[in-house]
């Protein structure tokens, strides 16, 4: 009967068949080298792990109570030599481990630059890294190539054994980047910005995703990944480019409403500096960056003054574009700074024929100060004597 139940067992094995084993068999050489240090430090743990698991089965036969053949020694308690073992082996793979792991944590930092794209190629001098932004929405991937001028929504493509310098951030809720075959898992948190470098090295469509729980749609959150040629890459940029529309602020601020199992979508253009805007918190015009807030607050602050006005500035997706805040509408102030870009900007649209105004402050109802005499400097005896009392 136990025999009919592990034959009936053995079709379920098919089943892991469907197990993908991206990990362990990655094409970016950043992954690549996780994967050895995954499997190394597991062989440095077996070697301690089997031996004890062996040596429990040997002796629990070995000492059982029916067996009168092993040698009965009740009064035992101490051999060096096992000792030595049983101390120095652990220590040794201990200290192994620890190696392995302070030369990985620096070798495969995420925000260190690439040395090479491959084992044995590293990285030519006139190799230009592909710049990436990616922002994690509700729920969907946002894409924007700052150089090819081009955002796309859950789709992602990088030449072949090319380096990528990706910029990570999100627009609420904290997410994780994670493309298996390409490199480790990244944050992507709101108001800050992660990095991560990595190479893809075979052509082929992987995928991409959040291993990190954000909300209703967190299981469409997908996307695929293109390892391409440069030509192949070349061409969908030309895609991307043909498709047409502007992702600017406006468009930003429709694509960030939360959506499911959104399609893939490209952009034709996007709006320069707007991955800041969506680092900052400030896509919405008028409102205070948070590196303006943080300016501020590094030389001191607005002082009482100021309060009034950046008091409200609490961020809030939707209150403050028609919608209405959790607990009812609440007056609110916009402060905002401007960039000596924007400034050029706003002068350069004004009509050359305008009246400049007049700057000349006003002193009480127009009129002028009245002329004051100069004070005399007073001695330190006439002071002393304005400040000692009388004997009335």
């Amino acid at each position: 009967m136990n025999r009919l139940r592990l034959v009936a067992l053995i079709p379920l094995l098919a089943f892991l068949g469907g197990c993908n084993m991206v990990v362990m068999a990655p094409a970016g050489d950043i992954a690549a080298q996780q994967r050895d240090l995954v499997v190394i430090s597991t062989v440095l743990m077996l070697l301690i792990i089997v031996p004890v698991m062996a040596l429990t089965i040997f002796f629990a036969w070995r000492y059982r109570a029916s067996n009168r053949d092993a040698t009965y020694k009740p009064d035992w308690d101490h051999s060096t030599g096992l000792e030595l073992v049983i101390w120095a082996a652990p220590l040794l793979i201990i200290i192994a481990l620890g190696a392995i792991t302070w030369m990985g944590t620096h070798l495969l930092d995420p925000y260190r630059k690439l040395d090479r794209i491959a084992a044995g190629r590293p990285v030519p001098e006139a190799a230009k890294p592909l710049e990436v932004e990616v922002v994690a929405l509700d729920w969907k991937w946002l894409f924007i190539y700052p150089e090819q001028g081009i955002a796309t929504v859950n789709e992602l493509a990088a030449p072949v054994d090319r380096p990528i310098h990706f910029r990570i951030t999100a627009s609420s809720v904290m997410n994780s980047f994670y493309i298996p075959a390409l490199a480790g898992m990244i944050y992507a948190m709101p108001a800050m910005q992660t990095r991560l470098h990595a190479v893809i090295n075979h052509p082929g469509r992987y995928q991409g995703f959040s291993a990190n729980y954000s909300g209703a749609g967190f299981s469409g959150m997908r996307f695929g990944f293109l390892g391409l040629s440069e030509g192949d890459f070349a061409g969908w940029v030309a895609k991307a480019k043909a498709a047409g529309g502007t992702l600017d602020r406006a468009a930003y601020l429709e694509l960030e409403r939360p959506s499911e199992n959104v399609p893939v979508k490209f952009f034709a253009a996007t709006e320069p500096k707007l991955f800041d805007l969506i680092r900052n918190l400030c896509v919405q015009p008028g409102k205070m960056c948070m590196s303006e807030m943080m300016a501020l607050d590094a030389k001191g602050g607005l002082g009482l003054a100021g309060i009034h006005t950046t008091l409200p500035l609490a961020y809030d997706k939707y209150s403050r574009r028609g919608g209405e805040a959790p607990f009812g509408l609440q007056p609110g102030y916009i402060a905002s700074i401007c960039t000596v870009e924007e400034a050029k900007a706003m002068m350069a649209q004004v009509p050359a024929d305008t009246t400049p105004r007049d700057l000349t402050p006003m002193r009480g109802l127009g009129l002028p100060l009245p002329a004051l005499a100069p004070r005399r400097p007073q001695s330190f005896s006439e002071l002393l004597s304005q400040a000692r009392p009388s004997n009335s």
